[in-house]
């Protein structure tokens, strides 16, 4: 599956001008496991059969130091700054407003990341584009569009620049971002993929460095 969303998200690149394929620093389909991977609880975690890797339960074991996500999985051995992470994402736990995915960038540690939080109907802690700075988790956008979840599969793509402070992210639509705002608190860091406190699916995980244009 992975060469097909690569030829998709290449032809993307070149109609908008976004970052170019040739700047791919990591992918991975899970096909070889998932050994390229930081998970902060293993235990929520599975690779299923069909190559996917899901969180499977709700709760947690890893306690973050302040209120952020509880399901992380880091990419081991990569940092990054003027970047884009893309991925598939499936939720398989219809949990209502709070439904979610979130993707992980610019992390220093357990206190110092962003993440963008991909829930269902937006408010101050759903829907939004969050800093995790030493302090519970605060909202960085005002986003008011809800995040169209179905049962099925769904294509996620972030883009950020330091230099500007631009963060991007888009939701099926890969030409109209979901959500967009600008910050320039911390600089490059690690990406990741997880939820807050639900259940998902992931496939077919690219991470391109803009710095390598």
């Amino acid at each position: 599956m992975l060469r097909h969303v690569f030829i998709a998200w290449t032809v993307l690149s070149a109609v908008t001008g976004a970052i170019a394929a040739e700047s791919v620093v990591f992918e991975d389909d899970f096909s070889d496991g998932v050994e390229r991977w930081e998970v902060l609880d293993p235990a929520t975690w599975r690779l299923n059969d069909d190559g996917t890797f899901e969180i499977t339960a709700r709760e947690s074991a890893y306690k973050p130091p302040h209120r952020s996500p509880l399901h992380v999985a880091l990419v081991k051995d990569v940092t990054v700054g003027d970047m884009a992470i893309e991925f598939r994402v499936k939720s398989t736990l219809d949990t209502g407003s709070h439904r979610d995915c979130c993707v992980f960038f610019g992390w220093q540690d357990p206190a110092h990341f962003y993440y963008v939080h991909l829930g269902a109907l937006p408010d101050a802690a759903s829907g939004q584009i969050q800093l995790v700075d030493g302090a519970d988790r605060r909202p960085l956008t005002a986003n008011k569009r809800p995040v169209p979840w179905t049962d099925g599969w769904h294509t996620v793509r972030l883009e950020r620049h330091p230099a500007t402070g631009r963060i991007a992210v888009y939701f099926d639509d890969l030409t109209t971002p979901l959500m967009e705002t600008t910050d320039t608190t911390l600089g490059a860091g690690r990406v990741g993929i997880g939820s807050f406190d639900d259940c998902d699916a992931f496939d077919d995980v690219r991470v391109l460095d803009g710095s390598t244009k």
